[in-house]
């Protein structure tokens, strides 16, 4: 049998999906350096992608656990937004089907923007529900930023249907008659919870782009509205917008000089 050449042995490879495909067990004898560069490209891309699926598997225990136990809807709520100076303060609620199979989605924190933006569709199209609050500067200022997250998730969770029958949220307790699963770092341990901080986090930083345009001189597309130095600068030049929350410290004391 005449034997393959390099660039054929890679578009071999590039179609091996398990560690246990023959046809790495017969390369493996195969001496040639670009043959051997190409098969320990091909594990290393095959572990990776294994340690995503295990890593995936896991972030569903919580939600496994509920459908075994007859909870039908499960809601993963997440929000974005609490500690800028400026804009709102923005949740999300999910509802996953079963057989959800996004392996890539897991803490919006730990994915690049771009990789976030192509997500939200695709979650968008598997997700039996989503809804998404919102409390805007005003709000917080009058509530403060605790009380508002709250708002944001209550008025999240009420725009679902159907109603979920269990929430799993981040750390917070949420003022529905729903029952509720507190998780530290929620975002990073049930799918739902990190659907939610994707489409959550994705949907804010939209908004915060339109701002940008408005308010140019403050870098709201590269800092959401975080006291970053460019915007920390151009609060002290320009003064606070009308999305700036007056009662956080570097705008309250901005205000009182």
């Amino acid at each position: 049998m005449m034997k393959l050449t390099v660039k054929q042995v890679k578009a071999c490879l590039d179609q091996v999906i398990t560690l246990d495909d023959p046809i790495l067990k017969q390369l493996g004898d195969d001496s040639r350096k670009g043959v051997q560069h190409l098969i320990a490209i091909t594990k290393n891309r095959l572990q990776k992608e294994q340690l995503a699926l295990n890593q995936f598997h896991r972030r569903f225990k919580y939600e496994e656990n509920f459908w075994h136990h007859g909870v039908r809807y499960i809601a993963g709520v997440d929000e974005v937004g609490r500690g800028p100076l400026a804009g709102p303060v923005v949740s999300a609620a999910v509802i996953l089907p079963r057989d959800f199979d996004l392996i890539r989605v897991t803490d919006s924190k730990q994915l690049k923007p771009a990789v976030r933006a192509q997500l939200v569709p695709q979650i968008k199209r598997e997700a039996l529900s989503i809804g998404i609050g919102l409390v805007d500067n005003s709000g917080i200022d009058r509530l403060n930023i605790y009380e508002a997250t709250r708002v944001a998730m209550k008025q999240a969770v009420e725009q679902l249907r159907p109603q979920p029958d269990e929430i799993i949220v981040d750390a917070m307790t949420i003022d529905v008659p729903i029952h509720q699963t507190r998780l530290i770092k929620g975002d990073a341990k049930s799918i739902s919870v990190s659907a939610a901080s994707i489409v959550a986090k994705v949907y804010r930083d939209t908004l915060m782009d339109q701002y940008a345009r408005k308010y140019p001189e403050y870098d709201f597309n590269h800092n959401a509205g975080y006291g970053t130095a460019n915007h920390l600068a151009a609060l002290k030049k320009y003064g606070a917008t009308p999305i700036h929350r007056k009662t956080f410290a570097p705008v309250k004391n901005l205000l009182h000089k």
